[in-house]
């Protein structure tokens, strides 16, 4: 399973728009998702440039990126993540982060601890406050040159991971990267390059709470409340 593979969005576009101050996305909203995984369309906020300014508007983004240059789609199973050490330097990813930077919303993340003996354990891990997350993304638009390019661009996202932090790596070695309130409007800014973007900006981690939960969570037909539940300590394996 991907770093950062399945992630939690309960919180309503509507709510995200006011916590953003974005434009929203016009679409109904269906209810929130508990089994977030990759390969569906997920809530994303991007700038855009209005009469030389840069708004913010959310829109609903594919799950795994597809590069402009992509011959098919099949490729967006491989870039559901991208590695904050290298993502100015992939070909699949930098021109992306150049200019094309976004926010991944959600409430908390999933992550599978693996034993040396014995089954996964998954946690659900959300910010200690109660808060949301906005990780770091990376959108394109891509336009399938099966049907000579002329048909309607579909856009496609992918989250980055870092390091995780000493609390969280005995659990999973790598995280999604999350950008702090006061600096998603540099990230997103697309009059700012990549190569600009220092740790000030992508150094940041809230404090994060690791919530041990049941195995149903790795099918991804499940989908409810429930799966956030934490176990019993006794169940627990870690």
């Amino acid at each position: 399973m991907a770093v950062c593979g399945r992630f939690v969005a309960a919180t309503s576009p509507a709510d995200w728009a006011e916590e953003l101050a974005a434009t929203p996305v016009q679409e109904a909203w269906q209810g929130p998702d508990f089994n977030v995984c990759p390969g569906k369309h997920v809530l994303i906020a991007m700038a855009s440039m209005l009469d030389g300014q840069v708004t913010l508007v959310m829109a609903r983004a594919l799950w795994g990126l597809i590069p402009s240059w992509a011959k098919d789609r099949a490729i967006s199973s491989k870039l559901t993540n991208a590695r904050i050490e290298t993502v100015a330097d992939k070909p699949s990813f930098r021109a992306a982060y150049a200019r094309r930077r976004c926010l991944v919303l959600a409430d908390g993340y999933y992550e599978w601890y693996a034993p040396q003996q014995g089954p996964k354990q998954p946690f659900y891990i959300r910010p200690a406050d109660g808060s949301v997350i906005a990780m770091a993304g990376l959108y394109e638009w891509w336009a399938d040159p099966a049907g000579g390019g002329r048909g309607e661009p579909q856009l496609t996202c992918t989250i980055l991971t870092q390091a995780a932090s000493p609390e969280l790596a005995p659990i999973h070695d790598r995280m999604p990267v999350m950008i702090d309130a006061s600096e998603r409007s540099r990230w997103l800014d697309p009059q700012v390059a990549g190569r600009d973007i220092d740790s000030s900006v992508l150094g940041w981690q809230p404090v994060l709470d690791a919530v041990p939960v049941g195995a149903a969570v790795g099918n991804v037909r499940n989908n409810g409340s429930d799966l956030i539940a934490a176990l019993p300590a006794a169940q627990a394996l870690f």
